[in-house]
């Protein structure tokens, strides 16, 4: 007979799902996801689809981190450093959304799908740029705390 107490490798995954959507830098991830996923629906049914590659790229981009925190691969492949990664991630998507949504709340005019797109947009872009600020905040720590001495005289 089969064991039936061992724990399956889908379970493991969505143990470790749950678990890591509970921390905080989970819950940012996964909104990231869920706004852009929202952002890119509002943008798709708009007149003017052109801005969901911005939507589409950042919903990539947040999920591929998730996967990598959640799976704790920036642990076995540290020829990337993660942290520096995402930092990147997070800054360049609260750039380019800040500026699409302007550019949609402001010549949205008669598209209301596109002016959601844009008020959702404004949303995520402070988002991403909380996410900036707390891995700004992590790397600051941890820059101070990483530096051993290199004194001979010791």
């Amino acid at each position: 007979m089969a064991d039936t107490t061992a724990s399956s490798p889908a379970g493991n995954c969505l143990e470790r799902l749950k678990s890591y959507t509970k921390t905080q830098k989970g819950f940012i991830l996964a909104t990231e996801i869920l706004i852009s996923l929202i952002i890119l629906i509002c943008y798709a049914s708009s007149m003017y689809g052109g801005y969901s590659a911005v939507a589409i790229c950042e919903m990539v981009f947040a999920t591929i981190m998730f996967i990598v925190f959640m799976m704790e691969l920036d642990k076995q492949f540290q020829v990337v450093h993660w942290v520096w990664t995402d930092l990147i991630r997070a800054a360049i998507g609260a750039a380019l959304y800040l500026i699409t949504s302007l550019i949609c709340v402001i010549q949205g005019a008669g598209d209301g799908a596109r002016i959601a797109g844009g008020v959702f947009g404004l949303l995520a872009g402070l988002l991403f740029a909380y996410d900036t600020y707390t891995i700004y905040l992590q790397l600051k720590n941890s820059r101070g705390h990483s530096a051993a001495s290199t004194d001979d005289r010791v």
